[in-house]
């Protein structure tokens, strides 16, 4: 099983503020959807909570400690994260992505194989953060840049990185 780590990280790695999202833009949220389409996506309960829904055409695994958390019909609830990728194992899961919050990037981010990043050229205040991409673990394969327009407030590039 391949996992991906998916994120929008500003220049500060902030990714969110009061568990939302901090800026507009439309390309990610294509990029996103594209990427993650079809595959199971692993988050912790808040991330899951911001989303107001489950998102089409993707099976749900949340991490949660509050025994009496209830999935929909064809997603999951998880205690740990090791319980997750047993289960996704089990099943064969080609791929996961791991959307988020904070605290499952930074115990995930050992594990995966690959980031999907679309780096964001801001440094907002916010309260959620990306761990630290080293390059000493990750080596970029591919990066494709964008100046900020009507759908998109920032300029912003989309990356990848491949462990080393």
């Amino acid at each position: 099983m391949k996992i991906i780590l998916i994120a929008a990280v500003a220049e500060n790695r902030v990714i969110g503020k009061d568990n939302q999202l901090i800026w507009k833009l439309s390309a990610d949220l294509k990029r996103f959807k594209n990427l993650t389409s079809g595959h199971y996506i692993l988050m912790g309960r808040k991330t899951f909570e911001s989303l107001g829904r489950p998102l089409p055409n993707r099976t749900h695994l949340i991490i949660t400690r509050n025994p009496d958390f209830e999935t929909l019909e064809g997603h999951y609830s998880f205690r740990t994260i090791e319980d997750a990728i047993i289960f996704c194992n089990k099943i064969e899961v080609e791929k996961l992505f791991i959307i988020g919050g904070g605290e499952i990037y930074r115990q995930t981010i050992d594990l995966a194989d690959e980031l999907e990043i679309t780096e964001v050229n801001t440094e907002p205040e916010g309260d959620t953060f990306f761990p630290e991409i080293k390059d000493s673990l990750w080596i970029e394969t591919y990066r494709e840049e964008f100046p900020a327009d009507e759908k998109n407030e920032f300029d912003y590039a989309f990356v990848t990185y491949e462990k080393k």
